[in-house]
């Protein structure tokens, strides 16, 4: 894959860098700053973008907005977004286009190099990959459409939000995968996502709930 970085801290930008071309990916550029990053973007379309959240000059929220910029001007851009802390507020307006290929972790993530590189392949795929604190308080804080899941149900929700598999919810909920099948199956009745959607429908089934956008 081609990726661009775009992070201030030279240690984490350098270590990202030596992780990613050592799994066999090409960086196609690095950013430091925020108006760095949108031109870098456009300049080499990459496969992904792995962006810090908060970036000079301001340490706000440049690398989101450069992100958001990034996903109107080229749809479709696989995004993931790093940050210190859970920003829910940031995280919600990344997942607000109601498209695939998005992904936020914390930076903590990344020392858990398998878990990282697994969840930037899924971002790049059109997949998400959200870090279980950032669902933990979305789903705290989004009440509707929850209320019409059952606690299992909200379960496997929130790991399908971290970009799992069918076979890795069941270990995890020790259940059985037909169980899994049966439970996803129910989230997307309820959230009103009919079968002619086919296997997008685990992506939208994720940003339906956390953009609150059921049904339009």
């Amino acid at each position: 894959m081609r990726i661009v970085i775009a992070e201030d801290n030279v240690l984490l930008r350098e270590g990202l860098v030596l992780l990613l071309t050592g799994d066999g990916h090409e960086v196609a550029a690095v950013a430091g700053s925020g108006p760095e990053v949108l031109p870098a973007l456009l300049e080499h379309r990459p496969d992904v973008a792995v962006l810090d959240v908060r970036l000079p000059p301001g340490f706000r929220d440049e690398g989101l907005r450069a992100a958001i910029a990034a996903r109107e001007a080229l749809p479709g851009l696989p995004i993931l977004v790093l940050s210190q802390y859970v920003e829910e507020t940031y995280a919600a307006e990344l997942l607000a286009g109601g498209a695939g290929g998005v992904g936020y972790l914390l930076k903590d993530r990344v020392s858990r190099v398998g878990e990282f590189l697994d969840a930037l392949r899924r971002v790049a795929a059109g997949g998400t990959a959200l870090d279980p604190e950032v669902v933990s308080q979305l789903m705290t804080s989004r009440h509707d459409p929850l209320q019409a899941l059952t606690p299992r149900e909200r379960e496997v929700l929130a790991l399908m939000a971290q970009g799992l598999d069918n076979a890795t919810i069941a270990a995890s909920l020790v259940i059985t995968e037909r169980s899994v099948s049966k439970h996803i199956g129910g989230v997307f009745t309820k959230l009103g996502l009919p079968p002619a959607d086919g296997g997008h429908r685990r992506v939208l089934a994720v940003l339906a709930y956390l953009n609150g956008y059921l049904n339009g």
